[in-house]
């Protein structure tokens, strides 16, 4: 018999966070979240707390263990689209249905007592979080900013009754094969920049960078995202959480920006050295011995992830999107990583698609939200 407890108590938080910790703990391609920045979901006043209402549960069977799932409502998400959507997030199982189906079961009812009428996911608070289910590429390393699962986990969903309803992929991007192709980002970047009087934004530090632009980033950001599956507005204390992951991951020559002539910014692209490896070994934590990890890998990264890419829609066809693509190229020219990681791309997002299809590419991972009715 499976049982189903409501996180409560702080040894409850703690056994919901580490639960996968243990479950993946020889898998060499699971990587955790900051310990921390999961701790921190379980506060009152997190930063997502005034757009969401969250539960968490624990399944036991036997006396032991077994899973683990949290429900996400997200109030601005559901506005926007006009839904009545619960969200499954930070779902975890043994191959065993009875569990899988028992944590649903709880989400489900707590969701139909709030009047919702579908459940979606695996989806986080906001499309920055962690989201999706890897259906393909379980022999490859996630990046830090993705959730690794193992493959069995499809089936549970699926036998669930859930249908696949959008579909990300990631690529491992590298140095372009033809020289035509890199003096072609160059010609078209070099055209742009000259017929619409557009400047790359360059700023000395990461602090003077953000002072300066927060506030148009975060628009830019929300304006390139907004047709997007699942997406809703950063509210302000979202964005200053955010912008604390920033200071410590990002340096000057990760940030490629570009402004109009009347000083606006109309695209970016953020890259975020790779610290998958370098919190692998603490599960999350930041023992000193992981923070001195994680600070020799952001000074020398072997791997870049590509984590955010933005164009304001009124440049979007006119060739600038190759400005951001030509610093892809003279990053990786440069020799110093083994390659970039793009993170997730939604396969109906053709833009970014076509970007990174002239590239040197391997398509190595998918990841997939499903759906169901109430």
């Amino acid at each position: 018999m499976v049982v189903i407890k409501e996180v409560k108590t702080r040894k409850e938080v703690k056994q919901f966070i580490e639960f996968p910790l243990k479950m993946y703990k020889d898998n060499p391609y699971f990587v955790p979240p900051l310990y921390s920045s999961e701790k921190e979901c379980f506060k009152k006043n997190n930063p997502f707390s005034s757009a969401c209402d969250t539960v968490y549960y624990l399944a036991y069977k036997d006396d032991k263990l077994v899973g683990r799932i949290s429900g996400i409502i997200q109030k601005d998400a559901n506005a926007k689209w006009n839904q009545k959507r619960v969200r499954f997030t930070r779902f975890d199982s043994i191959n065993d249905q009875e569990v899988a189906d028992a944590l649903f079961d709880a989400v489900e009812k707590w969701a139909k007592d709030k009047g919702m009428t579908e459940i979606c996911g695996p989806l986080g608070f906001n499309d920055l979080e962690r989201e999706g289910l890897l259906v393909e590429g379980f022999d490859q390393l996630s990046t830090f900013e993705e959730q690794y699962n193992a493959e069995y986990y499809q089936h549970l969903i699926e036998h669930r009754g859930f249908k696949g309803e959008t579909d990300w992929t990631e690529r491992e991007l590298r140095m372009p094969k033809d020289p035509a192709q890199v003096e072609k980002y160059e010609r078209i970047s070099n055209l742009m920049m000259k017929k619409y009087k557009l400047e790359y934004i360059i700023e000395k530090t990461v602090p003077i960078f953000i002072k300066k632009h927060k506030d148009e980033f975060f628009q830019l950001l929300d304006d390139t995202y907004s047709d997007l599956y699942g997406t809703c507005p950063i509210r302000k204390e979202v964005q200053e959480e955010l912008l604390v992951g920033f200071k410590l991951l990002l340096r000057s020559n990760n940030i490629v920006a570009v402004k109009n002539e009347k000083g606006e910014m109309i695209c970016f692209a953020l890259y975020f050295p790779s610290i998958a490896k370098a919190v692998q070994p603490s599960g999350g934590r930041l023992t000193p011995a992981a923070i001195f990890r994680i600070l020799r890998t952001i000074k020398k990264p072997d791997v870049l992830d590509l984590g955010l890419i933005g164009v304001r829609k009124d440049y979007r066809n006119l060739g600038v999107p190759a400005m951001i693509m030509t610093k892809v190229v003279e990053i990786l020219a440069t020799g110093k990583y083994d390659h970039l990681e793009t993170n997730l791309t939604l396969v109906d997002n053709l833009n970014i698609i076509a970007l990174l299809e002239h590239l040197d590419f391997k398509l190595h991972k998918r990841r997939r939200s499903y759906v169901k009715p109430l």
